[in-house]
């Protein structure tokens, strides 16, 4: 087979859009130009300052002597030592566990998933941005390669200037910030800021792909305000999104091409979840505020609620269901993490986006009126819900 033919081969892979991620995550930042010693100074008292408001990777490299080691007969007191695979350790304020096997790139980018902030040794790692510090005991002039995107510059005590050969290597330099590498209040202020520009944007979604059996007609298309549900919630979700989508089935989905940009069902016989992931598949780089369309008492109020209450840092900001006990997944922002736990969570034989969040990190809300949680699911609930709208509209 010749390489062109290989080439045609490989391309009919489905293409799917890939998540932004650096060597590690989403947001890392490489520390480097000064020993490693100071390096894992300053990431350690970052972490104590962030750690409130961000989960904080840190990675770096093990500089004693593992050959060494070995000779001593140190690890032949690990599991590890002995010939296992992975060691998992109880250590009762942390959790461990110890791998004999070299992580793939794409492994380590799914072990790193949890991190909101993930800061990196740069003498032993890159990273898709840098944090650059001034030491002439330890000068980046022969480093020049590694500094692709530098976003901070750092002085050590008694360094007043940076370097011409630095200022001449960053195209943007005048742009960079310039700081004390002592100044630990603001370097915080700066990883903050970094992180806030790095959130993703907030995605709405529709769901409406079910097969509204129990109503014994598409439950998109009722009507409660003058507009089929569908569309009403569609504009309900534009306020608070940059995009909106709905979802549909493949009969769905010839009714409504050209009037609401949708989003045919890509995992099938899931219910909602295969809606969810078909979103966060589309665009993995998005937060995906998900409703339902059969919630037709739901509020924009309630809407701007969830999202002023966004936390980026959790999988999912969710409200209680109508009994107080439980996550609502069907009025939920899922954010672009979650996309991997909900596979996973499929993997082990779980379909339902509720077990994914009660099991998961997430921000529960009590939601300001229960009964906007209220699904219409039948012809009789949705009859009542008309004359109760009527009502209230009279009023």
């Amino acid at each position: 087979m010749t390489s062109n033919e290989n080439k045609a081969l490989h391309q009919k892979h489905t293409k799917l859009v890939r998540p932004t991620y650096g060597n590690f995550g989403r947001c890392e930042l490489a520390i480097l130009g000064t020993p490693c010693g100071n390096i894992k100074k300053l990431a350690f008292a970052l972490t104590e300052k962030l750690m409130a408001d961000l989960k904080v990777a840190y990675v770096d490299a093990d500089h004693k002597n593992a050959d060494n080691e070995a000779e001593n007969g140190a690890d032949l007191k690990t599991a590890l030592g002995n010939g296992a695979f992975l060691e998992y350790t109880d250590k009762i304020t942390f959790q461990r566990f110890d791998y004999q096997q070299q992580f793939s790139e794409l492994e380590q980018k799914a072990f790193f998933q949890k991190a909101d902030l993930i800061l990196v040794n740069g003498n032993h790692f890159p990273a898709q941005a840098q944090i650059i510090i001034i030491d002439p005991a330890k000068p980046l002039e022969k480093k020049l390669d590694k500094l692709t995107n530098v976003k901070l510059i750092l002085l050590l005590e008694d360094v007043s200037e940076v370097p011409t050969f630095i200022k001449e290597h960053v195209p943007n330099f005048a742009e960079i910030p310039v700081c004390s590498f002592q100044d630990i209040e603001q370097i915080s202020y700066f990883i903050t800021q970094y992180y806030q520009s790095l959130v993703p944007p907030l995605h709405g979604f529709v769901l409406s792909g079910g097969k509204s059996t129990r109503m014994k007609q598409d439950k998109g298309s009722l009507q409660y305000y003058g507009l089929d549900q569908r569309t009403h919630m569609y504009h309900l979700l534009q306020a608070f999104c940059q995009e909106v989508y709905v979802s549909c089935n493949a009969v769905q989905a010839p009714a409504l091409d050209g009037k609401l940009p949708y989003l045919e069902d890509q995992f099938l016989n899931l219910g909602p979840k295969g809606g969810i992931l078909t979103a966060l598949q589309h665009n993995p780089n998005a937060a995906i505020l998900a409703v339902a369309c059969d919630l037709p008492l739901l509020s924009s109020e309630t809407l701007q609620y969830l999202v002023q209450q966004r936390d980026t840092t959790k999988m999912a900001t969710a409200f209680y269901d109508s009994d107080g006990k439980f996550p609502e997944p069907l009025l939920t922002i899922w954010e672009p993490r979650s996309y991997s736990v909900l596979l996973q969570f499929l993997s082990l034989g779980y379909s339902c986006p509720r077990k994914a969040l009660i099991n998961s990190d997430v921000k529960l809300l009590t939601i300001p009126d229960v009964t906007e949680l209220r699904n219409v699911n039948d012809p009789a609930a949705y009859q009542q819900t008309l004359q109760e709208l009527q009502v209230k509209i009279s009023d």
